[in-house]
């Protein structure tokens, strides 16, 4: 296999649409089969706006920020991500440790969140399985996407999930 080209056009638009792909199926299967209206042990009120708010029905669209912002990153750090074999756990690391538990702000499921809020261990736990899984799998499809670029129906599909989303 020869080496792929790694242009920062072309990590930037696999990241966006991996992970606006990623992000719209993962969150659909959460909705689908986890209640996210209030978290174990939070609040008696909603923890998350309804999924028929504006601001909600918005945020699968522009992920296409995040994916902006993880592609120049991904881009800088390209020869340790996606220049070694089984680099994509690389990545995923990377997400979880810096954007996940890491984070510099209380977000559930982080560090901070698990010490500066008052939400139950329980509560941060229960988020999460989706964002892990999520990140999992943004950091194995691009991983596969960026270094087998020859695959042309992969990409094929990818697009179309991406426009049909």
């Amino acid at each position: 296999m020869d080496k792929p080209r790694l242009t920062f056009a072309g990590i930037t638009i696999k990241t966006i649409i991996t992970h606006t792909v990623t992000y719209f199926l993962v969150g659909w299967l959460a909705y689908t089969f986890f209640s996210h209206v209030s978290l174990p042990g939070g609040s008696p009120g909603p923890v998350i706006r309804p999924v028929s708010d504006p601001i909600v029905m918005a945020g699968t669209p522009l992920q296409g920020i995040r994916g902006l912002l993880f592609g120049v990153v991904f881009y800088l750090l390209r020869e340790p991500l996606f220049g070694k074999r089984n680099a994509g756990m690389v990545i995923w690391l990377t997400l979880v440790v810096l954007g996940i538990l890491g984070t510099f702000g209380p977000a559930s499921g982080s560090l901070e969140g698990m010490i500066f809020t008052y939400q139950t261990m329980l509560g941060h736990l229960y988020s999460l399985p989706e964002i892990l899984l999520q990140s999992l799998f943004l950091s194995l499809i691009l991983f596969y996407w960026v270094n087998h670029p020859q695959k042309k129906l992969f990409t094929w599909i990818m697009g179309f999930a991406y426009t049909f989303i």
